[in-house]
């Protein structure tokens, strides 16, 4: 919104990422800082496991942190120098998308956190086919829209970039930690996030070359 009101891209990509900062409280930032410190910090799985129960943000998480709030400030300015709509719809279509793809890791994977203080608690410990079906089903609506305004292959390029973020971050912890904790399902979604972003970024400006 706020490009529409003659701010620079990059201004209106600030903008729009403190808003959703202050929405969510940084919690699934929180939990990509965790990520990168546990997987960073340590190769045994126990130690891995036990840096990320750490409140304490070390070097792999500020890191982490600065490199995914640098991409999403690019690619969302990127993205605004293409046109307003193209920045919120891919606004849009990024935060639905790559809070789906969690619920794959929760579906597939077991959870190996502490049950009791879980940033995942609200999901339990597992999900349904049925209840990850509807998830998926209630995407439909927001991703249509999304093809609607951008295009088929702006759609495709980030939905497959998001896709392989996510499936990225999820073999991560199946190998690391044969398992996810409430920290992987925040980090898997930023990573999601900023992949809806560049495919969509990439897709947009070939399209306009």
């Amino acid at each position: 919104a706020l490009g529409g009101l003659g701010f620079a891209p990059l201004v209106a990509a600030a903008g729009s990422t403190i808003a959703t900062l202050l929405v969510t409280g940084g919690f699934h930032e929180d939990g990509l800082a965790d990520v990168a410190d546990g997987l960073g910090g340590a190769y045994e799985r126990e130690r891995a496991l036990a840096i990320m129960k750490d409140s304490r943000i070390g070097a792999f998480g500020a890191m982490a942190l600065v490199l995914a709030l640098a991409a999403k400030l690019a690619l969302l300015a990127q993205l605004g120098s293409l046109g307003l709509g193209a920045a919120l719809w891919a606004l849009v279509g990024a935060h639905v998308l790559s809070r789906l793809w969690p619920l794959f890791t929760v579906r597939a994977l077991p959870h190996v956190g502490d049950s009791a203080t879980s940033k995942s608690k609200p999901l339990a410990d597992q999900i349904s086919g049925a209840a990850l079906a509807a998830a998926a089903l209630w995407c439909f609506v927001p991703l249509a829209l999304v093809w609607q305004a951008l295009g088929a292959s702006v759609l495709i390029a980030s939905v497959l970039c998001s896709a392989l973020g996510a499936a990225w971050m999820h073999w991560r912890f199946a190998r690391r930690l044969q398992g996810f904790t409430g920290d992987c399902l925040g980090a898997t979604q930023q990573v999601a996030e900023i992949g809806f972003y560049l495919g969509a970024a990439v897709a947009l400006a070939q399209r306009a070359a």
